[in-house]
C-alpha cells in the first residue's frame, strides 16, 4: 500500500509541472487579457491533497501494523525473559540441590571410611579372640588331663567335712522350696476353682436377666426367631487356656468392660490378638472392618487366610483366626452397615464356618435384620480369591476385587470390594465395590462395614 501510494505521488507531481510549464508557454504567445495568476490550478491542488491524503492513510495504516508488530515482539521479548528468569531459578535450586548431594556424598564417604575402619578393627579383635580362644581350649584341656590323672592316681581322697555340711545345707533348702512350691499350687488351684464357680454363678444370674429383658422387647416389638443350622457343633464352655481368654466373652466375663484390643487364645489355637467391641453389656469379637479405604482389600488367598491390616483401624482377622474361634461353640454373625447418607443397617445369622479343606464354606439362617436380606441362606457360600478359585464354583473375584464366599452365581453385595467414593461411579464399578444389594432389587452403596462374631447363647444389641 505504502509503494503504490508513493508511486502515485510521483506520478501527480510532473502533471502538475507540466501544466504550469504549458501555461507559461502560451504567454508568450498571446499577450493575456488578464494578469497572470501566482497559484496553482485549484483541480492540480485538489489532485496533489488527494494524493496526500490517500499517502497519510497509507502511511497511518503502517504505522499501526508496525505498533502492533512491536508489541508482538515486546510480548515474546518477555514470555522469553519469564522464561529465562524461571530458567535460572531453577538452574539455582539444581545448583543447590548438588551442592547438598556432594555434601551428602562426602559425609557419606566419610562414614562408609568409619565403617571400614571400624570393620578392620573388629576382625583384628575377632582374630585376637579366636587365638585366645584355642589358647584357653588347649589349657582347660591340659587341665582336664591333669584333673583326670589327679583322680585316677589319689581315689581314696575323701571329701572335707565343710564341704559335706554344705552339700547337706543345700539339699535341705531344695527339699523345703519343693515343698512350699506343692503348697502355692494347690492354693492356685482352689483359687481358681473358686473364681470358676463365681464365674458361673455370674453367667447364670447374667443370662436369667437378659431372658427377662428379651421377653419384654418381644412383647413390644416384633424379632424374627432365633434358628439353629442343621449341623450341631459340640457345645463346650470358652475357657482360659494357662490363663488366656479364649474370645471376647470370656474377657468380658473376667470384668473387662472397655472395647480395645485383647489378647485371646481359642481352644487347640495358638495366641493372638483381637479388637472386642463391647456395647450394651453385649461382647463381640470384630472379624472384619472398613471405614474409609484406606487399605487394599484385593489381596491373595494367603493374606485372607491369616489376616492383614490393622485392629485399630481397617482390617481382616483371617480365616483361620475365626474358624479357630468358633469351632469351639454355636456362634452368631452380625453384619453392620453404613451408607453414605449415614443411615445404619444390621443383620444376624446363625452360621457355620468349615476348615481351609472345605475352602472355608459358610452356611447362614438369618436371625434378625433391619435390611431386605442378600446373602444367600440354606446354601454354601465358599471362599475366593483372584488367586484361589475353588473347583465347580463360578470365579467371580476377577471382576470382582477381593476375597468374599460366593455360590454359583456372582452375587451382588460383596463386603470386601474396592472402596469407592460415591461420586464415581457407574453401575458396574458399583457392584466391584462395597455393595449390598437386597432380594428386591435395590443397590445400597456402602460406606463401612462391621463383621462380628459371638457365642450363639448371647443375646444381640441393637
Amino acid at each position: 500500500m505504502k509503494m503504490y501510494l508513493i508511486k502515485l505521488f510521483v506520478l501527480l507531481i510532473p502533471l502538475v509541472i507540466a501544466s504550469t510549464i504549458h501555461q507559461d508557454n502560451s504567454s508568450f504567445d498571446s499577450v493575456p487579457s488578464e494578469p497572470k495568476s501566482r497559484f496553482a490550478m485549484l483541480d492540480d491542488v485538489k489532485i496533489l491533497a488527494n494524493g496526500l491524503l490517500q499517502l497519510g492513510h497509507g502511511l497511518k495504516d503502517f504505522v499501526h501494523k508496525t505498533k502492533g508488530q512491536i508489541n508482538d515482539i515486546f510480548q515474546k521479548l518477555n514470555i522469553f525473559d519469564q522464561s529465562f528468569y524461571d530458567l535460572t531459578l531453577q538452574t539455582n535450586e539444581i545448583k543447590k540441590e548438588e551442592k547438598e548431594l556432594r555434601r551428602t556424598t562426602s559425609k557419606l564417604q566419610v562414614k562408609n571410611e568409619e565403617v571400614k575402619n571400624m570393620s578392620l578393627e573388629l576382625n583384628s579383635k575377632l582374630e585376637g579372640l579366636l587365638e585366645e580362644k584355642i589358647l584357653l581350649q588347649q589349657k582347660v584341656g591340659y587341665l582336664e588331663e591333669q584333673l583326670t590323672n589327679l583322680i585316677q592316681s589319689q581315689p581314696e581322697i575323701q571329701e572335707h567335712p565343710e564341704v559335706i555340711s554344705l552339700k547337706t545345707f543345700v539339699e535341705q533348702q531344695d527339699n523345703n522350696i519343693k515343698d512350699l512350691l506343692q503348697t502355692v499350687e494347690e492354693q492356685y488351684k482352689q483359687l481358681n476353682q473358686q473364681r470358676s464357680q463365681i464365674k458361673e454363678i455370674e453367667n447364670q444370674l447374667r443370662r436369667t436377666g437378659t431372658q427377662e429383658l428379651i421377653e419384654n422387647s418381644l412383647s413390644s416389638k416384633p424379632r424374627a426367631p432365633r434358628t439353629t443350622p442343621p449341623f450341631k457343633l459340640n457345645e463346650t464352655k470358652n475357657t482360659e487356656q494357662n490363663g488366656i481368654p479364649a474370645d471376647c466373652s470370656t474377657i468380658y466375663n473376667r470384668g473387662e468392660h472397655t472395647s480395645g484390643t485383647y489378647t485371646i487364645r481359642p481352644r487347640n489355637s495358638h495366641v493372638f490378638n483381637v479388637y472386642c467391641v463391647i456395647n450394651s453389656g453385649n461382647p463381640w469379637t470384630m472379624i472384619q472392618h472398613r471405614i474409609n479405604g484406606s487399605l487394599n482389600f484385593n489381596e491373595t488367598w494367603e493374606n485372607y487366610k491369616y489376616g492383614f491390616g490393622r485392629l485399630d483401624g481397617e482390617f481382616w482377622l483371617g480365616l483361620e483366626k475365626i474358624y479357630s474361634i468358633v469351632k469351639q461353640s454355636n456362634y452368631s454373625l452380625r453384619i453392620e452397615l453404613e451408607d453414605w447418607k449415614n443411615n445404619m443397617y444390621f443383620t444376624e445369622y446363625s452360621f457355620h464356618l468349615g476348615n481351609h479343606e472345605t475352602n472355608y464354606k459358610l452356611h447362614l439362617v438369618e436371625i434378625a435384620s433391619n435390611i431386605p436380606k442378600a446373602l444367600p441362606e440354606q446354601k454354601d457360600l465358599v471362599f475366593s480369591t483372584w488367586d484361589h478359585k475353588a473347583k465347580g464354583y463360578l470365579s467371580c473375584p476377577e471382576s470382582y476385587s477381593g476375597g468374599w464366599w460366593w455360590h454359583d452365581v456372582c452375587e451382588e453385595n460383596h463386603l470386601n470390594g474396592k472402596y469407592n467414593k460415591p461420586r464415581a461411579k457407574s453401575k458396574p464399578e458399583k457392584r466391584r465395590g462395597i455393595c449390598w444389594r437386597a432380594q428386591n432389587g435395590r443397590l445400597y452403596s456402602i460406606k463401612s462395614t462391621k463383621m462380628l462374631i459371638q457365642p450363639a447363647d448371647l443375646e444381640s444389641f441393637e
